[in-house]
């Protein structure tokens, strides 16, 4: 993995949910949250000082920042809904001109691909650096697997660009719906998941939860951090799991 200027993790993490309230601090494996399993995987790719959880001020999220202590790892503490000044405020009070920006709900986020988008802002570093699924942003994809680069000039570029909710609420949403106005570079997803359109293993209600959970115990006794084709596999010998999934992705599509 090729660095250069320090790049951080910036998890974005709260209590509140209103489908599957605290689900990111739910026991998930080996007696550890996802957000706790995040961490730990985070940590092994850039060290304790790189991650950054971007929580809010609201006192539900207090045990947010008691694990980030536990862990050994930063906690910042901001707006609830305002996630971009969030960001922003986080990245200025550590000094990071440059983050990965990390979903908490995704215990699947693969280990390759995060080092592969390292290696991408090492080669040629611009405002924006995400996987592009078929033509459409990881950011809103069901997969759970990715994570994407931004910089804080970006963000600020944003916030002093718009004030519509839904660009604060959706931090990097501005960046990739106005290309225009910034530079942005895509990386290609695994071909092979054009034939398997109906993996969903990012979590936002029980039954993803705990269909998650059995999927992230199996294949965690063969392996620590799987590979998207890994993951592919163990689905290919258990078909039953694509049904239920693909009944979430209607009931839950991202809009």
């Amino acid at each position: 993995m090729k660095t250069s200027e320090q790049i951080y993790f910036l998890v974005q993490a709260r209590i509140g949910s209103t489908r599957l309230p605290g689900k990111i601090l739910l026991p998930f494996f080996d007696e550890k949250s996802i957000l706790e399993l995040l961490i730990d995987k985070l940590v092994k790719i850039g060290g304790k000082d790189a991650v950054i959880l971007t929580t809010s001020v609201s006192p539900a999220n207090d045990v947010i920042e008691s694990l980030a202590l536990q862990k050994g790892v930063h906690c910042f503490r901001g707006a609830e809904n305002d996630v971009l000044d969030r960001f922003i405020k986080a990245a200025e009070a550590y000094h990071v001109k440059r983050m990965i920006r990390v979903c908490s709900d995704n215990p699947f986020l693969e280990c390759e691909s995060i080092i592969r988008l390292l290696d991408d802002v090492a080669d040629a570093p611009c405002d924006y650096i995400a996987f592009d699924i078929f033509g459409t942003p990881s950011i809103q994809t069901h997969y759970g697997f990715w994570t994407e680069y931004v910089t804080l000039e970006a963000l600020k570029k944003v916030a002093s660009l718009t004030e519509e909710p839904l660009y604060h609420e959706h931090v990097t949403n501005y960046i990739y719906t106005h290309p225009e106005s910034f530079s942005i570079r895509w990386l290609a997803g695994p071909e092979e998941l054009k034939e398997h359109t109906d993996i969903r293993l990012t979590i936002d209600t029980e039954e993803d939860f705990r269909s998650a959970q059995k999927i992230y115990k199996e294949l965690s006794e063969e392996k620590e951090c799987p590979t998207i084709k890994d993951i592919i596999a163990y689905l290919d010998r258990y078909p039953d799991f694509y049904l239920s999934m693909k009944n979430q992705i209607i009931k839950n599509s991202k809009k």
